[in-house]
């Protein structure tokens, strides 16, 4: 794994679950503005006391798949997130470098091939960064995502996700 200084998820992911529905909505079903919703239920519950991160950072997808799908299912629920809790945001510090199949599609030993999947797009130092993914399943999208922030600069990482699978 990582260091990570704090960790935050909304709920949790299971087979049959309304939480699987919800989060297949948002990705698979052009249901955007399920993103709001989640982040609405997020600002209820989540409050960052004197642990406030300095800029909130998404994980990436890759153009291709930018293309099909026709949006990010994370920049709604993060660019809300920001206008609450008046943090800024950044959809371009991070880069996918290469296309791959989702993680939840992989089998257990593809699921940890991840090195040099991402790389930091500008520079960046002396930052508290929130890390904001969908759904934790093993983990290693986030550690691929954190090392290359921490190996940027003095920067310290947190992560917050829709859902975790466990």
């Amino acid at each position: 794994m990582f260091p990570v200084e704090n960790t935050y998820a909304l709920m949790q992911f299971e087979k049959e679950n309304v939480s699987r529905k919800i989060i297949h909505e948002l990705k698979y079903k052009s249901r955007e503005k399920v993103g709001k919703i989640l982040a609405d239920w997020t600002t209820e519950r989540l409050d960052f006391q004197n642990e406030k991160p300095d800029l909130l950072v998404t994980v990436p997808l890759h153009s291709k798949k930018l293309k099909e799908r026709g949006y990010n299912q994370l920049h709604l629920f993060t660019e809300t997130l920001s206008e609450f809790y008046k943090i800024p945001f950044d959809h371009e510090l991070i880069k996918r470098n290469y296309y791959s199949q989702a993680q939840a599609l992989k089998n257990k030993e593809n699921r940890l091939e991840t090195e040099n999947t991402f790389s930091i797009t500008k520079h960046i130092s002396g930052k508290n960064i929130l890390l904001i993914d969908d759904v934790f399943t093993t983990g290693n999208t986030l550690a691929s995502i954190a090392w290359e922030i921490l190996k940027a600069g003095d920067n310290k990482v947190s992560v917050l996700v829709m859902a975790i699978d466990v």
